[in-house]
């Protein structure tokens, strides 16, 4: 499948809108005005960046053409920084493995477009074709894979696809002294699409996660887990689960809402370990996080 015909710039692909299958406007631009007025249009036109979806430049005559698409870049608005960086691993043979902090997203949605690990690689490595081959929620820290050819992208996501990849996690919360560990939790996990949380509801488990106590001290306990699935949320809800939420989660089981730019008090969660046999080379690859969690 041929990209968008503008390249990315400043770590950020181009916008695209679809022209309406039926309208009044004879031309592009004449649509793009209507539906968009606040968009300084001719700016565009007249720096070359508004283009068909043949790569085509429009300008004040281009036809109105139901159905197309028409692409350009859209400045997003100014963020806060996020004042932790991102970390390498490991560069090669199409993959880019790195170790991400709290508090940055994985990928440019909502409000965080520039601040995020996709644009700032993409950015800062040169590297155009980057992208997450799977996620880490924006409050969890630790290995990201990802890659930068195109042609390699489904091989490794078909990894997590198909839970070929051995994942662990580390992660401090309560302690209760009547639990016993290892153990295994398995529950439904429903997310509902516009609702920022997720819920654990009757019904045929479609998650589970191995659970074991590292250490304790006090009324807090270090946990290592073992995820088998990978729903929405899911180590956070099995903790919380156990009555032993995860410190720092502002989700579960309240919910808060956290002041822009605040970047105190992380969710003490870290994705450890990255562990799989890679479908290019047939080597076994295992990363390791360097980032600890406040013990």
């Amino acid at each position: 499948m041929a990209g968008p015909p503008l390249p990315v710039r400043d770590g950020l692909g181009p916008d695209r809108l679809r022209m309406p299958s039926e309208g009044a406007a004879r031309t592009v631009l004449g649509f793009l005005r209507d539906a968009h007025p606040e968009e300084d249009w001719h700016a565009r036109v007249a720096a070359g960046e508004l283009v068909d979806e043949h790569g085509r430049p429009v300008d004040e005559l281009s036809r109105f053409q139901p159905g197309r698409f028409v692409y350009f870049y859209r400045e997003p608005p100014p963020e806060t920084p996020v004042p932790f960086e991102v970390e390498v691993l490991y560069r090669g043979e199409g993959l880019v493995v790195v170790d991400k902090p709290h508090f940055l997203s994985t990928i440019p949605r909502g409000a965080h477009i520039r601040e995020t690990v996709t644009v700032r690689l993409r950015r800062d490595l040169d590297l155009p074709d980057l992208v997450p081959v799977h996620r880490l929620d924006r409050m969890t820290a630790g290995v990201l894979l990802c890659t930068s050819d195109p042609a390699l992208r489904r091989p490794y996501q078909r990894l997590f696809e198909q839970q070929r990849v051995r994942k662990v996690y580390e992660a401090i919360g309560g302690y209760r002294p009547e639990l016993e560990f290892p153990r295994t939790v398995r529950t439904r996990i429903v997310k509902r699409h516009g609702e920022l949380t997720a819920a654990q509801v009757p019904g045929e488990p479609n998650s589970e996660t191995l659970i074991e106590l590292v250490e304790r001290r006090g009324g807090r306990a270090r946990y290592r887990l073992y995820p088998r699935t990978g729903r929405t949320h899911q180590l956070r809800l099995h903790l919380m689960s156990l009555g032993v939420p995860i410190e720092g989660d502002n989700f579960y089981p309240v919910f808060v809402r956290r002041a822009p730019g605040q970047f105190t008090e992380p969710l003490q969660l870290l994705a450890r370990t990255l562990e799989f046999t890679d479908p290019v080379s047939g080597r076994v690859r295992r990363f390791d996080s360097a980032r600890d969690l406040s013990w």
